[in-house]
């Protein structure tokens, strides 16, 4: 299937590690010119540095926990570049707890970092897009958006905000040629499963060991997920054969989500 990315812009976010850095990878693999986002100026050289060489890319320094300073960002770096056909919205999930012990900043932090944070970005790439009459937003989130995960008080809160902001965006842009969809990632490999499965052993009194195993069988997989088959969700969202695909949840889990 040609997706026809070629010499189209990136907006990358969390592209440093995990899911972000692999779909950064993938699109880039398709001929996208990739700007990453993240915290970290040398892990984003980093990974810059393992991007195809023959392409644009480039990379912005900014704290999510401080949204005037990424929108101060994306509009510098959008006067330089011209603009992004693609704004892929990713960002680690907040602190694991129960919901009735969560603090008003857990939840005030974690609505500036996903909420607020992908609505300056969508506003920030949107006019480009419509010129272009061609734009996709995605935004990792979670499968919590359909089940909510115990443990999980505020991010199953503020991922559920995600998702109806993203189906309100969906319904405005489409008629522009721009799509708006979410994936949700089940159980995969990253740092943030892992810091999951200690918690939920030392809640349990289990060993990490055998918390990996149990988590592995809640999916009908049995296994966790790679961050590249996610990424291979959102770079066909990103592109021109999902055109008609919008306003949805994608769940890339193994099977674990239990509704439709």
């Amino acid at each position: 299937m040609n997706l026809n990315l070629n010499n189209k812009n990136a907006l990358v976010c969390g592209s440093t590690q995990g899911i972000g850095k692999a779909t950064a990878m993938a699109l880039a693999e398709e001929g996208v010119n990739v700007t990453l986002v993240a915290r970290s100026r040398e892990k984003l050289k980093a990974v810059l540095a393992e991007l195809p060489q023959h392409r644009n890319h480039d990379y912005i320094v900014a704290d999510f926990s401080n949204p005037r300073d990424l929108q101060e960002q994306v509009v510098k770096i959008i006067d330089k570049n011209k603009g992004y056909h693609i704004l892929v919205n990713n960002t680690g999930g907040p602190s694991s707890g129960d919901i009735l012990h969560a603090s008003l900043d857990a939840f005030e932090n974690a609505f500036t970092m996903h909420v607020k944070c992908n609505h300056i970005l969508a506003q920030a790439t949107i006019p480009f897009m419509k010129e272009e009459g061609f734009g996709r937003i995605i935004n990792v989130i979670s499968t919590s958006v359909k089940e909510p995960i115990p443990g999980l008080g505020v991010s199953n809160t503020i991922r559920g905000a995600v998702g109806n902001w993203s189906k309100t965006l969906s319904i405005e842009v489409a008629e522009f040629g721009i799509t708006v969809n979410n994936v949700l990632p089940g159980f995969t490999d990253t740092e943030r499963l892992d810091e999951i499965i200690t918690i939920k052993a030392t809640i349990e009194d289990k060993t990490v060991e055998e918390m990996t195993e149990i988590m592995k069988n809640y999916t009908p997989a049995k296994r966790f997920a790679q961050p590249e088959e996610t990424a291979n969700a959102i770079v066909f969202l990103a592109s021109e054969a999902a055109s008609y695909i919008n306003g949805i949840n994608v769940p890339v889990d193994g099977g674990r989500t239990k509704s439709l």
